[in-house]
């Protein structure tokens, strides 16, 4: 079974006991969260495409980690005027772990 959820402002496809870096979500390590976002839902014969979202289907995960994305440089020049302007930027991320998958 697999589940096709939506968070900080992207898609994953998600299956049982996957781990996977999403934008930053509120809670401490070992801490249970629920996704309540699920666009679609499958398993081997059916599948349940939501509009926009399936009803009452959720998946439950665990946070992993709270960690940092790799640095990425920021560098703004306009030519011939003297402008330039550096800066440093490290997208804070969440290690979650899926526990569940709920369908309706």
């Amino acid at each position: 079974m697999f589940a096709v959820i939506k968070t900080g402002g992207k898609q994953y496809k998600v299956q049982k006991d996957d781990k996977l870096l999403v934008e930053k979500l509120e809670g401490e390590e070992g801490a249970k969260i629920t996704l309540d976002e699920v666009l679609m839902i499958a398993d081997g014969k059916t599948s349940k495409i939501g509009e926009p979202l399936v009803k009452g289907a959720k998946v439950e995960a665990t946070v992993v980690a709270q960690t940092r994305g790799p640095k990425i440089t920021v560098f703004k020049k306009k030519r011939r005027q003297n402008y330039r302007r550096k800066k440093g930027h490290r997208q804070d991320l969440t290690m979650i772990q899926i526990t569940n998958i709920k369908a309706a």
